[in-house]
């Protein structure tokens, strides 16, 4: 189970879970390309493409940082091709930019709903279709969203309907794909939290740093992302997976080394279904 000499082009890679994902895929020494926006240090949030690329290398991977909006599709495909010119190709792609506002609807101003879909839903779609040319020279191609099941319960729409819509976009283009490209070989599958990750955009925007203590670490992502992509494409498609759940059918037992802090209860993300229950042992609190 090893991504040596594969190349991962991940979008939203300067920091959080985007990262992580790089960074376990580096230590098998893989090559990664960072495609995301942050040339310069946010003020809230810290990481660059280019500290992220140095962290990359520092575990043993190669990366390449590029400077792209996933809004704008000259900028995905001269992205695209700058991978393909470095590395020879790509092997996966990771859809991990997101844009996320918790609003309703006369609270949603039309250029946050619009921003959100363009990222989102559009920005997976786009990304994904740059990507697919060079996807299908690749021996284990895999394409992967950090997206949510399609569970169509109210709940999950009535609070912030604009970003529950551009959320599951992303699900959809994965669904839709998967079917496309089975007879290919291309896998398309989704991947989300059953619990809050602890990540600086998850603390400025909703938790605050006292939350990030009933939080998981963004490495449960990263671990279930890299099992996900050891697997054969062909035998692993068209799946929503939950981080803990993956991990546990591939035989991890231990989900206590992702808790932040293990002596809290773990806030339950948005979106998993009610039926999808935890591994033996997790013990999830209230959704709030």
């Amino acid at each position: 189970m090893s991504l040596q000499g594969r190349t991962l082009f991940i979008t939203g890679a300067s920091r959080g879970i985007g990262l992580a994902i790089g960074l376990r895929a580096a230590r098998d020494g893989a090559n990664v390309v960072i495609a995301a926006k942050t040339a310069e240090a946010h003020k809230h949030l810290p990481g660059t493409i280019y500290s992220a690329a140095e962290e990359i290398e520092a575990a043993g991977g190669q990366a390449l940082p590029l400077i792209v909006d996933v809004r704008d599709e000259d900028s995905v495909n001269a992205a695209v091709e700058a991978a393909v010119a470095r590395f020879g190709g790509i092997d996966i792609c990771v859809n991990n930019a997101s844009a996320i506002q918790l609003t309703g609807t006369l609270a949603t101003e039309m250029k946050r709903y619009d921003l959100m879909h363009q990222v989102n839903a559009r920005g997976t779609f786009m990304v994904s279709r740059a990507c697919l040319p060079h996807l299908q020279k690749a021996a284990n191609p895999h394409v992967l969203a950090l997206s949510p099941p399609l569970d169509m319960a109210p709940r999950w729409f009535g609070p912030h309907v604009a970003y529950s819509m551009a959320k599951y976009g992303m699900s959809l283009a994965m669904l839709g794909m998967a079917e496309e490209f089975r007879g290919e070989g291309i896998a398309f599958n989704a991947l989300w939290p059953r619990t809050a990750i602890a990540t600086a955009a998850i603390e400025f925007a909703l938790t605050g740093k006292d939350g990030l203590a009933h939080c998981r670490t963004p490495e449960i992502m990263a671990d279930a992302a890299h099992a996900i992509f050891c697997q054969p494409a062909r035998e692993l498609t068209g799946r929503f997976l939950i981080d803990d759940s993956f991990l546990y059918e591939q035989g991890a037992r231990d989900f206590a080394i992702y808790s932040v802090d293990p002596t809290k209860a773990l806030l339950p993300d948005f979106f998993v279904p009610a039926n999808s229950a935890p591994p033996p042992g997790v013990t999830i609190g209230q959704q709030p």
